[in-house]
């Protein structure tokens, strides 16, 4: 079987001891492509340079909602010279991560507004998916995303919403993230969601370092644990692990435009 995982943090310190040796043994698992996204422009360098170094590996840019306060007017025009820079490279494949995060109560929501709409424009001008982090936000991400009417979607990291809000997601062409979160027993509502999505709008995800699955609590996430995120998910969804696995692979290759055949 063969998986992609649609969202890593790969260049984070977590992995500087070993990050080699997980990407060899993610390829014995079957992992063969790992999207590595950037968050502020402190990170996009070495996110562009550990794409450089394996091809397996693709890279995003964009600034993410929960360092508003930190990410600058400037730091726009940066990342629109940095899409420019990569522009046409085959691991370029998306601008994120950005989106909406309201789950704290003084977050400047309107900064936080401005920053995404920005970022959407910039996708819509270099023609990129977008990956979008939302937490307590979907309502006013939705709206936002029916007026920008995007051609090339992307994806909602992490979804753990309501049926409802996925059916409108859906609705615009986008694909929906899921990970460890939802192999939690507690994640009832995930689960019952996550039985009656469509085929067709499901990638796998780990979000590490961060976010763990329940078969890996209290440690470190990985790109690793997508073949055993999966099986968790094919049970939920009472589907042979080996047809959810090569549908996820399929969506996510539909998703970045990337040939079905393995990465050489």
């Amino acid at each position: 079987m063969r998986y992609i995982d649609t969202h890593t943090h790969l260049d984070f310190a977590a992995f500087d001891p070993d990050r080699d040796a997980v990407l060899d043994d993610c390829l014995q698992l079957g992992v063969e492509r790992l999207v590595v996204l950037g968050v502020a422009v402190s990170n996009w360098q070495k996110v562009w340079q550990l794409t450089q170094q394996q091809p397996m590996l693709h890279a995003a840019f964009g600034l993410h909602p929960m360092f508003c306060a930190e990410h600058q007017p400037q730091h726009l025009d940066q990342l629109r010279q940095q899409l420019q820079n990569c522009s046409g490279h085959r691991q370029l494949c998306a601008v994120g991560e950005f989106g909406l995060d309201f789950y704290l109560d003084n977050t400047d929501r309107d900064a936080q507004q401005q920053l995404f709409e920005q970022q959407l424009a910039l996708a819509a001008d270099f023609s990129l998916p977008v990956l979008l982090h939302v937490r307590r936000a979907h309502a006013q991400c939705i709206a936002t995303l029916k007026r920008f009417k995007l051609q090339r979607s992307g994806i909602i990291h992490a979804f753990s919403g309501s049926l409802e809000e996925a059916q409108e997601y859906l609705k615009l062409g986008f694909k929906l993230g899921i990970g460890g979160a939802a192999t939690w027993p507690q994640a009832k509502r995930m689960h019952r969601t996550i039985a009656q999505l469509p085929a067709n709008s499901i990638v796998l995800e780990t979000d590490s370092p961060d976010m763990p699955p329940s078969f890996a609590v209290s440690q470190r996430n990985s790109p690793q644990n997508i073949p055993a995120i999966a099986r968790h998910l094919a049970e939920l969804r009472k589907q042979p692990v080996q047809q959810f696995a090569e549908q996820c692979w399929h969506n996510s290759c539909e998703l970045f435009d990337w040939a079905t055949t393995p990465v050489s």
